[in-house]
């Protein structure tokens, strides 16, 4: 497939709608330098291809496409396995007993190091269900630009820490009890997993299911919007008006 063709093919996905031309010409641009400045690189056997770089590259620049491509600066590699990958892991308990364990993951953000992903799970992201690997991972990184993930990346100027933590304690604690008193939750419950996984799983909402996360948690919607520099919610709204005119 030529670059042209595998673009076309990667913005005719649901979570893209409704962005302008200028808007598509900025994310194309950001994923290109992507391409440019990371090794893509595939294992376990995977060999990544220039649609399969296209597509995960589109879902990067995505979060990034009013913040600038400085965000994902000091770090080098996307590595790329065919599906859900396990690491080994060595976790100390409470008493002092090393556990080792192996648990199956579809990605994976290390600070100042590679960002890991399950090819399966690219392919099953992007279809405006909520579900999008690429841009949890990349939240992370966000996250991390000011030290270890927490929920708290970096704030514009006009964002305040009070405010932002207000809107996500809030909310995390409200979404905790509910996922421990086993209520079914249209966000994904692996969001009260921690703070960090909380503003992943919810920016993927905010962009792929953004009627979800509004409905559910409005100040924490509002807060993503004034940090992503984007209204993914109002966006839908005029496609759907353009499509019923």
């Amino acid at each position: 497939m030529d670059p042209a063709a595998c673009w076309a093919d990667t913005l005719a996905l649901p979570v893209f709608a409704g962005l302008g031309v200028d808007e598509k010409a900025r994310l194309e641009a950001l994923a290109r330098q992507l391409i440019a400045d990371k090794t893509c690189t595939g294992v376990a056997g995977l060999e990544v291809d220039a649609a399969m770089a296209t597509r995960i590259a589109a879902f990067a620049a995505l979060p990034i496409l009013n913040l600038g491509y400085a965000r994902y600066k000091g770090w080098s590699e996307i590595v790329v396995y065919p599906a859900e990958f396990v690491p080994e892991r060595e976790v100390m308990d409470d008493f002092g007993v090393v556990h080792r364990l192996r648990q199956p993951l579809s990605g994976e953000a290390w600070a100042g190091g590679p960002l890991v992903l399950s090819w399966d799970d690219v392919l099953h992201s992007g279809g405006g269900r909520g579900y999008n690997v690429v841009i949890h991972e990349f939240a992370h990184k966000l996250d991390m630009q000011n030290g270890a993930a927490d929920g708290l990346p970096p704030l514009h100027s006009d964002l305040t820490v009070g405010v932002w933590a207000a809107a996500f304690n809030r909310a995390y604690d409200d979404f905790c009890r509910r996922v421990d008193g086993a209520e079914e939750t249209v966000i994904d419950p692996y969001a009260a997993e921690s703070p960090a996984e909380f503003f992943a799983v919810l920016s993927e909402y905010f962009f792929e299911l953004p009627e979800a996360l509004n409905g559910n948690y409005p100040a924490v919607y509002e807060q993503m919007r004034r940090f992503y520099r984007q209204d993914p919610l109002k966006r839908l709204e005029q496609l759907n008006d353009l499509s019923s005119s």
